[in-house]
Order: structure tokens, then sequence, then C-alpha cells
């Protein structure tokens, strides 16, 4: 998978064809905008959360002070809203509606952390493409996804939100969903304009705790955080949106440097800029605005276009364009932004939603695309004695809280879910099985419940079957926005009861659904089998009960590590090397007592947890086996401006047909500046055959392994590198390659 290749024929051949669509757009922009008051302008910038078709929205809309609404999701209400806005207005600019749809709208699809572990851009695309449509059904025009976020610590509850801790990985996905969600033509009444958020460096928040500060030097902004931003950017993304954070001091909000200087000059950005929920007015408490009128000023100067929640634009711009505080130009050319939106869906042209083509929800399609989401989104960790997949007349005992619960399977950000439509393990497997080969016993009644009052049962249950399945992992609202974890364990009493179960004596299967990267360790050692699933929708039942049956087979590869102990975080794969690499690794059960300070030797790993990860980057198994040759070299060296070819020949050595995800990794050897141990720089998904060979080949360009110096200058230096062509992070051998002058 290389990522120039999925975007640029897609978007030289939208530039050409809208060439001059975009010339008359512009055209029309300048002449409303022309024609409109001050007041008329600061409306266009204020959005409001909706209540239904009530006086006093209606009241607002009526006096121009209000541009786009947020959550009213009724198809007729929003028509009716609509009206108002085209009908009872001096110039009729329709208003446009948005609702966080961030992983489905009614049929949910896994979260996006979910997503990301299918490494299958198809499935992200086709999943957006979905909720799209059913969104779009109810009005809504605009959601407030991808999240882009590189986010590299599991303790940070939003980490469910984005695709996981690889710059390029997220840039692949996030153009995927962009795609999915914007179709081929945004004014199409079944495309929704996607916004990348949180622009930028919001995962980076400190100790994981959501909100919080980031200190990140430039260079690693530009080389990790910001290159998902800039491909959403160049795949056409209608919207960004900026983040609630500060970088290095300065809040998003008020962050010219992003907003205006890179955003829009750097990268030549034409799209609306739009606050984060009250983001302008949570200035004053960051401390960097005295009050809610220095908010406005200052959000206003940085490239904010659009205030949601926040009422600092309705509240102060007329005051501060009057007083010369706030220049004309920064206000039209914010109006121009939201106008240049409206134009793109079509609003203008068709602002009302089809009622009689309404509420496309569950779709048979949408519900087969939704269970094939889930079969490729989960992550086969361990399968000792191929316990998976489950054998023919086996009798299981269900086990855990996380096996019949409808709301929770769907995760965070399922506000128009519906948990009737949810179907469970639980019932997937009575189904599949047959009632009488499943003994159920929830154990715990829900992931936090810390009573052991349930352990008797299910370990009863556990011994009358031949292999026990426990789902567990967390409730719903234990991640997402605002919902930290110090403790990345299963909550609850569920470590114990996986302990418990243990004593059986029977094969242990451990399924997780969960909404992070969690630290499983004790887990693992205990269960047989491991599958890890993130939140994984409507459809997690079907799609989990295929793959422990076997008629689908795991093909999920992690977008993040695993670590060992929740102390480890944050942790990732593409770190730096240390002075004293960790090696002789002494663990703190194993020394001496009175030891010597220096008895275990100085290197750079925890006592109680060594060094690295318990599953690292890319991993995932199959119910077959997948060999690697050894990588070929179109050439071993190229020019800073050239480029080689990868390949390498994977077979299905194996007895069941499978889909394998090869991925290219590259170590810049000596760098001006250290340089990651690996980086990731191409990917690709396929399924062979039993005994069946597939050469798989990247295009590797020098102009990719470059990086950004302390001047911020980007450069590809000359040297020496290895590659890799390999199923996960820390597998495969090593090629040597050169960059010469």
């Amino acid at each position: 998978m290389n990522l120039k290749s999925f975007i640029l024929p897609a978007a030289l051949a939208l530039s050409a064809l809208c060439a001059s669509a975009d010339a008359a757009m512009e055209s029309k922009i300048d002449n409303l905008l022309s024609r409109m008051t001050l007041e008329e302008k600061i409306g266009q910038l204020n959005q409001l959360s909706g209540y239904g078709y009530a006086p006093a929205m209606v009241g607002q809309i009526k006096a121009g002070v209000v541009g786009s609404i947020l959550n009213d999701v009724d198809p007729v209400t929003v028509n009716k809203l609509q009206r108002v806005a085209v009908d009872s207005t001096r110039l009729g600019i329709p208003l446009v509606f948005a609702r966080d749809v961030i992983h489905g709208f009614k049929t949910i699809f896994p979260i996006p952390l979910g997503q990301a572990a299918s490494w299958n851009p198809a499935i992200v695309e086709q999943g957006a493409r979905i909720a799209a449509d059913e969104a779009s059904s109810a009005g809504v025009r605009w959601t407030f996804s991808p999240m882009l976020d590189i986010a590299r610590d599991a303790r940070w509850g939003r980490i469910a939100e984005g695709f996981g801790e690889d710059p390029y990985l997220t840039s692949v996905l996030g153009v995927a969903m962009v795609k999915g969600y914007q179709g081929d033509d945004l004014a199409n009444p079944s495309s929704i304009a996607a916004c990348a958020k949180h622009f930028a460096g919001y995962g980076a928040s400190e100790s994981g705790k959501d909100y919080n500060t980031t200190w990140i030097p430039e260079m690693q902004l530009r080389d990790v955080y910001l290159p998902p931003f800039k491909a959403a950017a160049d795949a056409g993304a209608a919207t960004f949106m900026c983040s609630f954070n500060d970088i290095n001091g300065v809040p998003s909000s008020g962050n010219r440097h992003l907003l205006r200087d890179i955003l829009r000059g750097e990268w030549g950005y034409d799209g609306l800029m739009v606050s984060d929920w009250g983001s302008i007015q949570q200035m004053i408490p960051h401390g960097f605005s005295a009050d809610l009128r220095q908010a406005a000023e200052q959000a206003i100067a940085a490239g904010v276009d659009m205030d949601m929640e926040g009422y600092a634009f309705i509240s102060h711009l007329k005051e501060l364009v009057e007083s010369g505080s706030v220049s004309m130009a920064d206000v039209d050319n914010a109006v121009r932004n939201v106008l240049r939106l409206k134009y793109r869906l079509g609003l203008f042209d068709n602002p009302y939603v089809d009622e009689a083509n309404a509420n496309r929800f569950f779709l048979p399609a949408s519900l087969d695309a939704a269970t094939r989401a889930v079969q490729e989104c989960a992550i086969l960790l361990k399968n000792d004695n191929n316990v998976l997949p489950l054998k023919k007349g086996v009798k299981v005992a269900v086990i855990g809280p996380m096996a019949d619960a409808r709301h929770d399977q769907n995760g965070t950000w399922s506000f128009d879910m519906e948990k009737d439509r949810s179907v469970t393990p639980l019932e997937s497997l009575r189904k599949l099985l047959g009632s009488k080969n499943v003994i159920y016993a929830p154990g715990v009644k829900y992931s936090r419940d810390r009573s052991t009052e349930g352990f008797a049962e299910a370990l009863d249950a556990a011994r009358q079957a031949d292999v026990v399945i426990a789902f567990v992992g967390e409730e719903a609202v234990l991640s997402g926005e605002a919902h930290s974890r110090v403790d990345i364990t299963l909550p609850g009493a569920q470590k114990e009861l996986l302990q418990e179960l243990a004593k059986a004596g029977k094969p242990l299967v451990t399924v997780y659904q969960t909404g992070r990267p969690m630290a499983i360790a004790q887990d693992a050692a205990v269960s047989d089998a491991v599958l890890y699933s993130y939140h994984a929708g409507t459809m997690a039942g079907p799609g989990l009960a295929n793959l422990l049956t076997g008629a689908a087979v795991p093909s999920g590869h992690l977008p993040t590590v695993l670590p060992r102990m929740s102390g480890q975080t944050p942790l990732y794969y593409a770190h730096k090397n240390t002075g004293r690499p960790a090696e002789g690794i002494t663990l703190i059960d194993d020394i001496d007592l009175e030891a010597g300070q220096t008895s275990t030797g100085c290197t750079s790993y925890f006592l109680d947890a060594g060094d690295g990860p318990l599953y690292p980057f890319g991993y995932g198994l199959s119910y077959t086996t997948f060999d690697y040759a050894a990588p070929v070299l179109s050439a071993s060296e190229m020019g800073p401006d050239g480029s080689i070819t990868v390949t390498c020949r994977v077979t299905n050595t194996g007895s069941r047909e499978g889909a394998e995800v090869a991925q290219l990794y590259v170590r810049d050897m000596v760098g001006s500046l250290i340089r990651p141990v690996k980086e990731l720089k191409g990917f690709e998904k396929f399924s062979l055959k039993p005994g069946e060979s597939r050469d798989v080949t990247f295009t590797l360009n020098a102009a990719d392994l470059g990086f950004h110096l302390l001047d911020n200058s980007y450069v590809v230096e000359p040297g020496d590198f290895q590659l890799w062509v390999a199923p996960n992070s820390a597998a495969g051998e090593p090629v040597a390659f050169k960059i010469v002058k």
C-alpha cells in the first residue's frame, strides 16, 4: 500500500474536473458575501446544538445568528428548520446540519481503532460510506471524523477514536475514511463532509489525561503528528477541527502557526476550520485569554472559522470589528470558508432531505458489511494447541460480562445506535452451535463489577464444558472522550474470574472487547487462546462467532503495541534507541539479595516488566501459517531523488486459506538526528490458498525516508539503511541498502 498511489490519481482527476466549477462557485461566494451585513456574516460563524423545532431556535435562525446546527437527526425537523433559513431570512443561506458519526450512524461498525486492526482501507472506506448514507438520510451532512491523532499512550481514552500509533497507517486509513464519507461528489445528497481532527497533537496529552497539555518539538510535530492531516487535506477533507489541547503553551484554538502558517500557508487548504465544542471559550481556563472577548479575537485571528457552542463570535465579533481589533478581512475569509462548504455540499441547490427516502438504516447489505468488518478487525494473539477454531460438536461454557452486552459492545461515540439491534456473541454462538451446546454463566454482571458471587456458577459451567470462552473487556463508557484510565488492565473482578476459570482444567479462550490497548500479560498466561477485538459494534456477535467456529479466519493485526504492564505506557514500536539499549535483562525476582548496584547491568529496561511490549505493533496470527522469503531489492543504493523496488515472496504454508498483511519497515542507521529503530513505509493485505505464493512488491522512494531538522527543513540524508518485509514490527531479517549523494 503506497500512500501517494492511493491519493494522487483521484486527487488529480478531481482537480481537473472541478476547476471550472470552482471558479463559478467562488464568484457566487464573492457576490453573496458582498451583500451580507456584518451581523449576517457573524451568524454564519456560529454553530449551535439543536433541540428540535423550538420557538427559540426558529427565532435565532430568522435573526440570522446561526450558520450550523448540531445534533438534530430527525429529517422532518431538519427540513422544517431548513425552510426557516431558506424562506424566512433575507439572503436564504441554508444551514448545514452536523453530528458526531464516528464509526457508524445506526449500523455501528468497530471503533476506529478496531478498524485500524483490519489494515484494510477498503473496510474503512465502506464503513464510512454506509455511515454517510444512513446519516444523510436523517439530514446530517457533516460529521466530525476521522480522528487522525497519533496516540501512543493507551491510558488516553480517545485512543479509541483514532487509527493507532503509526503516522503511515493512520494516513492511509484516514484518507480511506474521508473518501467513504465524501464519496465521489460531495454535493451528492448521500455524501457528508468529513472533518479531520484534532488539529493538532491532541494524542500526545501528557500522562494520557484528556484535554491535557502537550509539549511537542516542531520536528516531531512535522514527522509524527502532522502527516495524517496533510494526507487528509490532500485527499480533499472538507473541514478540519482544532484540538482542545495547547501545544508548547499555545491552545490550538488560538494557534496561528498551526491554523494559518501551516494549514493555510504551507498546505494551501481552503476548507473550513471549526473549533471543538467550546474550545474557544476554554482558552480562558487555559490562561491564554483573559475573557471571552479576547478569546474571540485570538481565535478569529488564528484562523478558526466557526465557533462550536462557544458563543464567543456571536457575542463579541461585532464590537471587535467595529473597534478595529479584528479586521473585516479575517471575518470575510472565515465566512467565505463556511459558504464554500455549503456550496460544495450542494445545499444552495438542494437544501432538503428527501423524506420519502429517509432513514435508510440497518439494510441487509450494511449488516453484512459490518459483520465482515468485525471478522477482519479481530486479532488472534494466541492459539496454543490449535484450540481455535472450535471443533464440531463441542460444548462450550460462555462466561463474562461482554458475552451479552448489547449496549457496551458498540463502544464509544455511538450516539444513534439502537441496542436492540445489536447481535451479541452469546446469541450468535447459540445459533451456530445449538443452544444445548452452550452453557451461559456471566461470572460478573458488568465489566467494573467487583463481586465474586457469580464465580462458583461460572466455574461449574466451565467444568461441564469442553471449552471455556470468556468474553471480557471494558464497558463503552470506560473509553472515549474524558475517559482516561491509569490502570489499563481488566477492570472489576475480571482478572480474578479468568484465574478462577483456569482451575477448571479446560481449554480457556479469552475474547476481549475493549476501547483501548490493554495490559493483558496475566490474562494471556492462563489462556490457551486470545482473540482481541476492540468494541465491534452492531454485528459483534456474528463476526466473533464466525471467527471462533472457523466460518471466518482471523486476519487482524495490531495497530498499536500491547504493553505488559500499565506503567510501560506510553509505549510504541518506532522509538529511538538509547545509548544503552536493553540487553542482559535481569528481572526483579531474579536479583540476588544484597546484589551490587551494577550487578544487573546498566541498560535501558524496567526491573519488573523488562523491555518491549507483550505483543508488537503489526502482530496477528491466523488459522494458517505464512512464510516470508528474503526480500529482493531492485538495487542496493539510490540517490536522494531515486527509488528502489522491494519484492518479497509470501507463501501460505498451512492448511487453510487466509489473509496476511505484509509490512515494510525501514531504519536509517545513522542520522544528524537520532532516527527511530523502525518506521512503517508500506503494507499490503492479501489472501492466499494453502500452498499458494505471492510476490509482494513495494516502491520505496528516497524522498519518503527523510525527516525534519531543528530548523524545520526536510532532509534526505545519504547513508546506510536497513529494511524488513515481515508480518509485524518485531519479525524478519534486515536487508541493507544505501542512499548516496
